[in-house]
């Protein structure tokens, strides 16, 4: 009667015996039937190959500035560079401010200009000069009244001219310089019945103490007339100066 009682249980057994036979295939015993003491550690393995670079993270946050560094020494002149090109030219500047008055370079003068007394008796010797009396102009007093002559204080280049009113006697006088004639000038005035002219100039090179005048040179030939109506005129004046050390010419 017992026996009949256990088939079953042994039924189940032998199905339960199957089942585990085929999950020890090949010496695997499941985790769950391993109920021994953990095992011995085994040796460290053998170091890896390199893995992959990783990816790049992302940008961390912006710190706070650092304090200020200490100034460094000073570096070494460096080598001069290639001169670079002309710039435009700039703006004008402000106009300066008005300088003092200099000092006025005063030019060297001489003029003269002189005539005839109405009804002077003229001299009627030749080689005499004749003597222009009354003054128009001789500021420098460079021409003598008393000789008739011009004496040169300037050195330099000046022009003489005489003109001369021709009346009742035909007319020649010489210009001289220093008791030579440097030009001779002739009127004839023949029965002409009313007065003529006659005039003549010349440049002349002077230095300091020549003397210029008008001389008579033929003694019948001495017609200068003058008058309340016309004159007779002996004028000089400089033209330029060869003065190196007057002030105009600094």
């Amino acid at each position: 009667m017992t026996s009949l009682r256990l088939l079953p249980l042994l039924h189940s057994l032998l199905i339960l015996q199957v089942h585990l036979s085929n999950q020890l295939e090949d010496n695997k015993i499941p985790p769950s039937l391993c109920t021994g003491h953990p095992g011995t550690p085994g040796s460290p393995g053998v170091h890896g190959s390199p893995g992959q670079p990783g990816r790049d993270g992302r940008d961390g946050r912006d710190a706070a500035p650092g304090e200020k560094g200490e100034k460094g020494d000073r570096g070494d002149h460096g080598e001069t560079g290639v001169r670079g090109l002309t710039g435009d030219k700039g703006d004008s500047g402000e106009k300066g401010e008005r300088g003092q008055p200099g000092e006025c370079a005063v030019a060297p003068k001489s003029a003269f200009s002189a005539k005839l007394s109405e009804g002077r008796a003229l001299p009627l010797t030749v080689g005499d000069a004749v003597r222009f009396d009354k003054i128009l102009l001789n500021e420098q007093g460079d021409y003598n009244t008393e000789t008739g002559r011009f004496t040169c204080r300037v050195p330099g280049v000046y022009y003489f001219v005489v003109h001369s009113t021709v009346y009742r006697s035909s007319l020649q006088f010489d210009l001289m310089k220093n008791g030579h004639t440097v030009a001779s000038y002739f009127q004839f005035h023949g029965n002409w019945p009313k007065p003529a002219s006659l005039s003549g100039g010349s440049l002349l090179h002077l230095i300091p103490g020549d003397q210029v005048w008008v001389q008579m040179a033929l003694s019948e030939y001495n017609g200068f007339y003058s008058s309340t109506k016309t004159d007779s005129t002996f004028t000089g004046f400089l033209v330029y100066s060869d003065w190196k050390n007057s002030a105009v010419f600094a």
